[in-house]
């Protein structure tokens, strides 16, 4: 724990998914919350979408982060608040495009997530 789902609008033709995604991980490591290795991120860019009624020229990033329910609101903004201001710092460009940026945190029920990690050999 913690997942990060970015999910992303392909119009934005987002060049280096890699380069976002371990941004948006250096991020969420700094917050002291995580250990470095639990955090697991993904892109995934959509073809179809809609914004509105007049789709042309707008575009949106999604960051979803699935978290082990029992943090404090004020922990859940803090982190939703830093992968917010990462975000606008990688769009901050000049676009052709409106582009709407969200963070949202998801609690998991801890009784039912599972876990286990497998080592590399030695």
């Amino acid at each position: 724990m913690p997942h990060l789902l970015l999910e992303y609008t392909k119009n934005l033709n987002l060049l280096d998914e890699q380069e976002v995604l371990l941004r948006l991980n250096k991020a969420l490591f700094g917050s002291g919350q995580f250990d470095e290795i639990d955090i697991k991120a993904r892109a995934v860019a959509l073809d179809d979408f809609v914004i509105g009624v007049t789709p042309a020229g707008r575009a949106f990033v999604h960051a979803k982060l699935s978290l082990s329910s029992g943090r404090s609101p004020e922990v859940k903004r803090d982190l939703s608040s830093a992968l917010l201001q990462e975000l606008r710092s990688i769009f901050s460009g000049p676009s052709n495009h409106h582009i709407q940026l969200c963070a949202e945190i998801i609690d998991i029920d801890r009784d039912s997530y599972a876990k286990d990690m497998i080592a590399p050999s030695s």
